[in-house]
């Protein structure tokens, strides 16, 4: 027995050598990867040496000759921190995920083959001016120094996860820059969603009119009445099955397709000298994405001939997109410019390869083009496009259940061009150095569509940029339905000009902003959207702008990190209107007294969504029980869709705008249930819901358990063991509707998880430059091994930032390393 024993202890001490063994080996192989910010580089491509100063917050300060040679160096520090980001967004362009991931991610592959974004962004190379095609070919020279010096120095295959998704890297080429940027337009492409969406729930709903409170307008005037689609295209059946080769659509992870209510958003403001205690001008811009870590956003600072400039980079581009130099601040909201439209094709009934254009019927454009699929066989897919656009799968956004027998869904979209420019503005802008001459340096930027926010030393300015279709105005659904293809008045008639985009220079009052709201009420065509993106947040945005004669760099970071709901406010008083102190004490334990003491709790409440209030939890659990309630009956499958609290929906049923009240009514009960009645039981599923998951102690609740900010990993986010070490996650404040904003999922198990935010916050302080801030919701770099991977989420987090100086002395007084890059042969 006791040499048994022996023999089972030597077999464990093996097993932990060996273990332990395993983990030094993987380890260090990962660890190769580290990259090094201290040393000295002979590269090629190079006209002259390069130094790259990294302060002590890992912000690289790039000083060159030449302005080639910083956008050189701007690729290498890209591809030193973020090169497995920045392959997998290449590779996501070009449909080539499957490749690496296998089947999982084929979907995606399929639908990134027929928009075929990749093919016009090698195109797009020749339609920039010279000097942007000059920093594209630095760039990507500099991001292939960095491979160079990876397979040179065995450097861990240049990041960890290269060992477990291993395939061959390509050299960067210009037109992957240009890629990159027309994926970020793909992942703000939303108007294609409402458009689907708005007619899939015409032909669900009993009265199609209803659709106006589900999926309600921007405040305002003048805006008309949707038709019926059913009219619109008369030979579709009230519900339809998806038919198709391609699958049902899944929302991967790493797909830049997001739902809807995830469309990309921002906050940007400025304040002229007038309205600033310092007497110079403010900017704060803090752009709203997904999440994930690394995040999209990289802080840089680039020395240029016409000086520094100093902001948040994407990975894949030589451009700060938002940022300052020493004369300018630009930042960049989302315009909700309407710049898609869906069309139903028709088919020729005698050659299914033609389809009515308005001089008849014509052959598609079509190609044929090859999947290959890790350990699996290859999957050869036809590319269809009509002059409108692409031709969609019936899988995406179950745009089948709309299609009319006989026709297919194509979709005409400004970043389908071979022409796209966009690139060649944003360097332009970084060489502005007045808001007149930023504005022009915009003109040539065609997607996605932004607000420029603009504050100069002596001005501020907002100005709408990116291609805007022009159509006719007989436009059957005005742009808001799919509609039929063939006929001309659904066409666009070119692009309008760029004087035509909404201009608001030195505002009277001083300030001027976005919140994703409504900028301009004008008739249709010139409308700009029928859907906007914001109608709350905004509210309380006029508030603290008006709230002080002047503001500062401070009061600009309150407003940029406040966390009060207006919708909160405004919803509470209404749909608690007839709840509050009425009904009769109830004994304790009783489903009645767990009411009256949340109702206790809310009434109190000032809509502060703080991560350590019970409130906050209580309230967005109500809500969302309340809108699920009001809307299945009547929706159906259709319900998930909605899976995000409209507070401009909640508002019209409770106030009975148009008759909108009817949604409180349950159709399948005889009886007719009151707006009240359903606001009391929703609140009792939802306290039975947060009973379940938390407990019945409602003061013992925070939000911030619920509201946990979901920074994932998209390859290794779900991984066992592994998304303990990648994933980074922290509990936040704010909500769907607050300036801090933080959008819940919607989805089970996690409904209130936060998915959706303020990757970058940056603060300009014109009267002082160097005194402006910013920040990153994770870390410059994106090597889970690297001390960089998540320094600035705890900042982030707490409503803290690190300066944004363009002081070359600064940045040196405690730098983390100097990289010199010199020309091979010096």
């Amino acid at each position: 027995m006791a040499g048994l024993f022996r023999w089972l202890m030597r077999l464990l001490v093996l097993m932990l050598v060996v273990g332990l063994l395993v983990l030094g080996g993987v380890y260090f192989l990962a660890s190769r990867s580290l990259p090094d910010y201290d040393k000295t580089l002979a590269v090629r491509g190079l006209s002259a040496s390069v130094e790259i100063i990294r302060d002590n917050a890992n912000v690289p300060h790039i000083f060159g000759e030449t302005d080639e040679d910083v956008f050189f160096g701007l690729g290498y520090v890209h591809a030193q921190d973020r090169l497995w980001q920045m392959i997998v967004q290449r590779r996501t362009a070009q449909g080539r995920l499957s490749e690496v991931f296998g089947t999982a991610t084929l979907p995606v592959d399929r639908l990134m083959r027929r928009f075929d974004i990749y093919r016009l962004a090698q195109q797009s190379v020749a339609a920039q001016d010279a000097g942007t095609r000059a920093a594209l070919e630095a760039y990507a020279a500099g991001v292939n120094a960095r491979l160079d010096e990876i397979n040179r120095g065995a450097l861990g295959r240049g990041a960890p996860e290269m060992f477990l998704f291993n395939a061959p890297v390509s050299p960067w080429r210009p037109a992957d820059s240009i890629a990159t940027g027309k994926l970020m337009a793909l992942q703000n492409m939303h108007h294609l969603q409402r458009e689907i969406l708005r007619a899939r729930a015409q032909l669900a709903l009993r009265d199609p009119a209803r659709v106006a409170d589900i999926l309600p307008d921007a405040q305002g005037n003048g805006i008309a009445a949707l038709p019926d689609y059913a009219a619109l295209v008369p030979e579709l059946p009230g519900s339809r099955q998806l038919t198709g080769d391609d699958p049902p659509q899944t929302r991967h992870p790493l797909s830049p397709f997001r739902a809807r209510q995830f469309a990309n958003a921002s906050n940007a403001w400025a304040a002229a000298p007038e309205r600033s205690a310092s007497g110079g001008t403010l900017l704060a811009n803090d752009p709203h994405l997904g999440f994930s870590a690394p995040a999209i956003w990289y802080l840089a600072r680039i020395e240029l001939g016409s000086g520094g400039v100093i902001g948040g980079t994407v990975p894949g581009m030589p451009a700060v997109m938002t940022g300052r130099s020493k004369k300018l601040g630009w930042g960049l909201t989302s315009s909700y410019l309407d710049d898609i439209d869906l069309y139903m094709e028709e088919l020729n009934p005698e050659n299914p390869e033609e389809y009515r254009t308005p001089d008849g019927f014509k052959l598609f454009e079509t190609r044929k083009t090859i999947i290959e699929i890790k350990d699996a066989p290859p999957v050869t897919l036809t590319l269809r496009w009509t002059e409108n656009g692409p031709v969609l799968p019936p899988s995406h956004e179950n745009v089948g259940t709309i299609t009319p027998p006989g026709h297919v869904a194509a979709v005409r979209w400004t970043a389908l061009t071979g022409m796209d420019t966009s690139l060649s503005a944003a360097i332009a802008l970084m060489q502005a150095d007045t808001i007149t001459h930023a504005i022009a340096a915009a003109e040539p930027f065609v997607a996605p569509s932004q607000n420029l926010i603009l504050a100069d030393r002596i001005n501020i300015a907002m100005k709408t940029i990116g291609a805007m279709p022009r159509r006719d105005a007989a436009h059957e659904s005005q742009g808001r339905l799919p509609t039929l293809g063939w006929k001309s008045e659904n066409r666009w008639q070119g692009l309008s000009p760029y004087a035509a985009g909404p201009e608001f220079l030195a505002p009277p009052g001083g300030i001027v902003g976005n919140t994703n709201n409504k900028t301009v009420e004008r008739p249709f065509p010139a409308h700009v959207s029928f859907d906007w993106g914001d109608s709350q947040r905004v509210m309380r945005w006029q508030e603290l702008m008006q709230r002080r004669q002047v503001h500062t760099r401070d009061s600009f970071i309150e407003a940029q990190l406040d966390i009060v709901s207006w919708s909160a406010r405004v919803l509470l008083s209404l749909i608690g209107a007839d709840l509050w102190f009425t009904g009769t004490p109830a004994p304790d334990g009783s489903p009645e007294r767990l009411r009256q003491r949340a109702l206790e709790l809310l009434v109190n409440w000032n809509g502060e969504m703080y991560e350590h209030l019970p409130e906050p939890l209580i309230y967005a659990a109500w809500m969302r029980a309340l809108q699920r309630r009001l809307v299945q009956d009547e929706l159906g499958p259709l319900t998930e869709e909605f899976a995000t609290v409209d507070p401009l929906f909640l508002e019209r049923v409770f106030r009975d705008i148009d008759g909108a009240s009817a949604w409180c009514d349950v159709l399948q009960s005889t009886r007719v249930e009151t707006c009240p009645e359903t606001a009391q039981m929703a609140l009792d599923e939802a306290l039975v819901w947060l009973s379940e998951r938390y407990g019945t102690a409602l003061e013992s609740l925070r939000w911030g358990d619920a509201h946990q900010v979901a920074h994932d990993h998209a390859a290794l986010g779900a991984v066992p063991l592994l998304r303990y070490f990648v994933n980074i996650r922290q509990s936040t404040s704010g909500g769907d509707h607050t300036l801090n904003r933080g959008v819940a999922s919607g989805v089970e198990p996690d409904p209130f998880q936060n998915v959706h935010g303020a990757g970058y916050r940056g603060v300009y302080d014109f009267a002082d430059p160097d005194s402006s801030v910013f920040v990153i919701s994770t870390g410059q770099s994106g090597h889970p091994l690297s001390r960089h991977y998540d320094d600035m989420a705890t900042l982030w987090r707490r409503g803290e930032y690190v300066p944004m100086s363009l002081d070359e002395g600064l940045a040196r007084a405690a730098a983390v390393g100097i990289t010199r890059l010199v020309p091979v042969g010096n």
